[in-house]
């Protein structure tokens, strides 16, 4: 078999990143002093970093986050209360294979969004399925998906989920028929996915939002007792920026 056979057989098999490897291989004047082993592992290698940059690339475009964005990026000198070791806490993505929530909490433009999506970024990493919701607009799917029959293939994406992330919840009134729909969301991943919520206003205050108290203590019992929180302080990060130019 020729080499143009070798290059084609692997071009059908789509082993992209073996033939990037094989390529360099070619070009490279000492490859001959690695025996065939050697040279075979950096060919397979190379092919797994490439099927994993790929699925990491895929799971990020699907997310559609905010904010592009990773943990390294956080800023700890901002006085906003958030602690590095709570990051650390967090970074290993434990608390999702444990399915455990996240809440983080705080007035508009201290970093609550950025961080939502840097931890979201550090899930898709680890392997994770995760999805980015700004909350008025998931209320606005529900809303949809009960008026054209659709709900119950929208629960069941969500439900099959690793992290959902509903971003800025209490941002804007919503009708108690979505917050039901919102319960049937928690329900069906509690105990079994991660949420993470993002809010400017304190849990203690989500009663005033939901204008049903067992909704509320309902939704709140599925959110809450398992949650991480991170609750930030200080003033808005977006005027400090602004001011420095």
């Amino acid at each position: 078999m020729n080499d143009t056979q070798t290059i084609d057989k692997l071009h059908s098999l789509r082993l992209e990143g073996m033939l990037e490897a094989l390529a360099e291989q070619r070009r490279d004047p000492n490859i001959t002093q690695l025996d065939f082993e050697e040279r075979l592992a950096q060919l397979v290698e190379r092919q797994w970093l490439w099927r994993e940059n790929r699925s990491l690339a895929t799971r990020l475009n699907y997310a559609g986050f905010k904010i592009k964005c990773s943990l390294e990026e956080i800023d700890y000198q901002a006085s906003r209360g958030l602690k590095r070791a709570q990051i650390d806490q967090l970074r290993t993505a434990d608390w999702i294979g444990q399915n455990r929530n996240c809440l983080i909490l705080g007035s508009t433009g201290v970093g609550k969004t950025f961080i939502a999506c840097a931890l979201g970024h550090q899930a898709c990493r680890d392997g994770f399925r995760a999805l980015y919701y700004y909350a008025p607009k998931l209320f606005r799917a529900l809303h949809v998906a009960q008026a054209d029959g659709s709900l119950s293939r929208l629960l069941k994406k969500l439900k099959k989920l690793d992290l959902l992330i509903v971003d800025d919840l209490g941002i804007a009134s919503v009708q108690l028929q979505q917050y039901r729909q919102f319960l049937e969301v928690l329900d069906d991943r509690c105990g079994t996915s991660s949420t993470l919520i993002t809010s400017q206003v304190p849990v203690g205050q989500w009663h005033e939002l939901i204008p049903d108290a067992t909704l509320a203590d309902a939704i709140l019992d599925r959110l809450v007792h398992n949650a991480y929180s991170l609750e930030l302080k200080g003033e808005s990060m977006r005027k400090k920026n602004q001011n420095k130019k």
